[in-house]
């Protein structure tokens, strides 16, 4: 059990009562696959996207706990999830890094309007033939007297259709060298750079993702996000908050899901009784309400090494995979349970079904996290 203060309360209960603005019509717009910009502007009055920025740049200067208290809030009240996603993921691709690593000239330039939610985020990191292999990515950059010159393209890049500005991660050295990765910030603007138009896709559809090109695109030095060959340094910093944020988002979804199911089960008739009095309905409640709190413990137990500056690559890859899975598991769980109900979109089951499988293939597949596992074990 998590004792949450009354702080972190208070900023959950600031969130609850545009919950319900913030979800309106989420099947209407899941169905049209289209962004809504109306409900960004209502997230953005929340102040939730400024929770873990300096008062310095506009934020609330709240902790990572804070932060995962709050994101928790939004996916147990607001059933728009690609919009959840899309906040999850405006705070950490380019704020999060900004913040920790860009220059006093690029904060300045950029993160209050990051922080505000003025400029819409997206950080480009997979590629067509390399997703996880961040070692081996093909786009360059090639100095160019006070200019990079970056050639190359990115797949799979979550709020580009929308996104303002971009953090990229290309190659400045040898392939497979450690010290090869760096970060840039780019303007949408910028010549040379394509964005692709939104791609189809099964899930979180209100949450658009698409391609990105680069051809003979010129970016100031200036422009670099830590020191040139600081990328893995910068990614590994990116990525735990990325995981902690979107899979408290996630922890959320399975709450309400959870609640869902319960009153479901009450309720429901079937035989003279309430289906809850079967056991084969019974025992899938009570195997989602183990997979919520386990998936609460792994988050929050995570976190406070990640606070504590221990060492989480084993930790982060398991809270991903235990969280992303249970919550797959869960949302299958819950179309049992309805049954036909759950099988028509008008439940929103279905669309909890689609949103939940993306998670065991964002921010590294389940396979690379137990290879990530693996490894710590000497494997």
């Amino acid at each position: 059990m998590i004792n949450w203060t009354t702080e972190q309360l208070a900023h959950r209960e600031r969130l609850r009562p545009y919950a319900e603005e913030l979800g309106a019509d989420h099947a209407e717009w899941d169905r049209r696959e289209e962004f809504p910009r109306e409900k960004w502007e209502v997230l953005r009055k929340t102040d939730l996207l400024r929770l873990p920025f300096e008062r310095e740049w506009g934020g609330l200067g709240e902790d990572l706990t804070t932060t995962m208290c709050v994101l928790e809030e939004l996916g147990r009240s607001c059933r728009d999830a690609g919009l959840n996603f899309s906040a999850s993921t405006q705070i950490v691709s380019v704020g999060v890094p900004l913040q920790r690593f860009g220059s006093r000239e690029l904060k300045e330039r950029y993160l209050p309007r990051v922080v505000d939610g003025s400029l819409i985020c997206a950080h480009a990191i997979t590629e067509p033939d390399h997703g996880s292999d961040v070692l081996n990515i093909t786009t360059t950059a090639v100095r160019d007297g006070d200019h990079y010159v970056i050639d190359g393209g990115k797949k799979f890049i979550t709020n580009a259709p929308v996104a303002d500005v971009f953090l990229l991660y290309v190659r400045t050295g040898g392939a497979g060298n450690p010290l090869g990765l760096s970060v840039f910030l780019v303007e949408r603007d910028t010549p040379g750079l394509t964005v692709g138009p939104a791609l189809g896709k099964m899930g979180l559809r209100t949450s658009p993702l698409s391609e990105l090109t680069f051809e003979g695109m010129r970016v100031p030095a200036a422009h670099l996000v830590g020191p040139a060959g600081a990328g893995l340094m910068v990614l590994d910093h990116v990525m735990k908050r990325e995981i902690l944020f979107s899979f408290s988002i996630t922890l959320g979804e399975m709450e309400h899901r959870l609640a869902r199911c319960v009153e479901y089960a009450r309720t429901r008739r079937q035989f003279g009784r309430s289906i809850g009095e079967f056991q084969a309905v019974s025992h899938r409640i009570a195997d989602m309400r183990i997979a919520v709190d386990t998936s609460r413990k792994w988050l929050h137990d995570t976190a406070e090494k990640v606070l504590a500056g221990k060492d989480t690559t084993l930790d982060v890859a398991a809270t991903k995979t235990v969280v992303s899975e249970a919550n797959s598991a869960t949302a299958l769980a819950a179309l049992q349970i309805f049954g036909g109900n759950g099988y028509l979109t008008g439940t929103g089951v279905e669309q909890d079904v689609r949103n939940a499988l993306a998670g065991t293939v964002y921010s590294g597949t389940s396979e690379i996290q137990r290879n990530r596992i693996a490894a710590v074990l000497g494997l």
